[in-house]
C-alpha cells in the first residue's frame, strides 16, 4: 500500500471532476478514507469467502487475473515505464507481492478469524518496515515511532494471546501465516522504495505476471467446472471486490489523495485499515469482535497512529 505514494495515473482526472466543489483537504480525505474501507472490504470478503468453501488459491485467482486483465491496457501508455523496472525486478516483487501474499495472507483465515488478520498484517508491515529502513537504509526511527512500535506490539498480543497460549487452538498457524503476509509487503514496500519503482508501473507488472501465474494454477488446481459452479452473486462480489477495487480504484483513490493532502497526512489510512475491517466484517461475516479483540484493536490502531505521527506525544519540558 504504501507503495502507491509518488505517481498519479491521467484516469485520476475524472475522479477530481467528480468532486469538483469540495476543496482539495476534503476530496484528499473523502479519497483516502474510501482506499482504507476497500482495503478493510477486500480483508472481510476474503474471509467470508474462506468461510463459504473459496480457498485462498481462488481468492489469489480473482485478485490478480482480475486486476492484470484490467492493468493490461495502461501497458499501451505506460509500457516504457514497466519495460524500464526490468524482468528480474519485476519477478522479485511479484514474488513479494504477488500469490504468495494473498496465499499466506488469506490462508490465514482457515485457521485464525478476521480480527486476527485484520490487525496482524498491517502491524506487522509497520514494524517490520520501520526496522528495515533503519537497518537497510539507514533510516533512524523517531521517539515516536519506537514508541508506536511497543504499543502495536502490545496489541498483537492482547489479539492473538489467548490463542497463543491455548495448546489445543490452531489460532497461532493463521496468526504465523499473516505475520509471513504482513513481512511480504514490507520487503516488497523496501525494494520498491530501493529500486524507485513507479507506484502504477509496478502495480502493472506485478498484477499481469502474477495473473499470468494464478490463471493457469487455478484452472489446474480447482478445475473450470469449479468456478462455473459457483454461484453468479459470489464470482460478481468477489471479481469487484479482489480485481477492480481493491487492485485498481483503491490504487487511483490512494494516489490522488497523496496528490491533494500529502504523504505524511494520507499515512492515516492504511493505519485505519484494521478498524475498516473489523466493522466491515461484522455485516460481511457475521463475526463480531469479543471484548478482548476490540481492546486490542484499539491499541494496535492507536499505536499506528502513533508511529505515524497523527498521535503526537507530549514533549517533556
Amino acid at each position: 500500500m504504501t507503495l502507491l505514494m509518488q505517481q498519479t495515473p491521467p484516469s485520476v482526472g475524472r475522479i477530481r471532476g467528480a468532486f469538483g466543489g469540495i476543496t482539495p483537504e476534503w476530496r484528499g480525505l473523502a479519497l483516502g478514507a474510501s482506499a482504507a474501507l476497500i482495503w478493510g472490504l477486500y480483508l472481510a470478503l476474503a474471509r467470508q469467502g474462506v468461510s463459504a468453501g473459496l480457498s485462498p488459491v481462488d481468492i489469489a485467482a480473482f485478485r490478480y487475473v482480475t486486476a492484470g486483465l484490467v492493468m493490461l491496457p495502461w501497458l499501451w501508455v505506460g509500457w516504457r515505464q514497466v519495460r524500464d523496472i526490468g524482468l528480474w525486478r519485476s519477478l522479485v516483487l511479484t514474488a513479494l507481492a504477488g500469490p504468495p501474499f494473498i496465499l499466506f495472507g488469506v490462508g490465514g483465515y482457515l485457521y485464525a478469524p478476521l480480527a486476527h488478520g485484520a490487525v496482524i498484517q498491517p502491524a506487522v508491515v509497520t514494524v517490520l518496515s520501520m526496522v528495515l529502513t533503519a537497518l537497510v537504509l539507514g533510516e533512524r526511527p523517531t521517539p515516536a515511532r519506537i514508541v508506536g512500535v511497543t504499543v502495536i506490539i502490545a496489541g498483537i498480543v492482547v489479539i492473538a494471546g489467548p490463542g497463543l497460549l491455548a495448546g489445543g487452538s490452531i489460532a497461532p498457524l493463521g496468526d504465523a501465516m499473516f505475520a509471513t503476509a504482513g513481512a511480504l509487503w514490507a520487503v516488497f514496500t523496501l525494494q520498491s522504495r530501493r529500486w524507485q519503482v513507479p507506484p502504477v508501473a509496478g502495480t502493472a507488472a506485478v498484477s499481469i505476471l502474477a495473473g499470468a501465474v494464478m490463471a493457469p494454477v487455478a484452472l489446474l488446481t480447482q478445475g473450470l467446472d469449479h468456478y462455473v459452479a459457483l454461484p453468479a452473486s459470489t464470482l460478481a462480489a468477489q471479481i469487484l471486490v479482489q480485481g477492480v477495487l481493491t487492485g485498481v480504484v483503491s490504487v487511483i483513490a490512494y494516489t490522488s489523495a497523496v496528490r491533494l493532502i500529502g504523504p505524511a497526512r494520507a499515512a492515516i489510512f492504511p493505519a485505519l485499515v484494521p478498524a475498516s475491517a473489523i466493522l466491515v466484517g461484522v455485516p460481511v461475516t457475521g463475526e463480531w469482535p469479543t471484548a478482548l479483540q476490540i481492546t486490542g484493536l484499539v491499541t494496535v490502531s492507536a499505536g499506528l497512529l502513533i508511529a505515524i505521527g497523527v498521535l503526537r506525544l507530549r514533549q517533556p519540558r
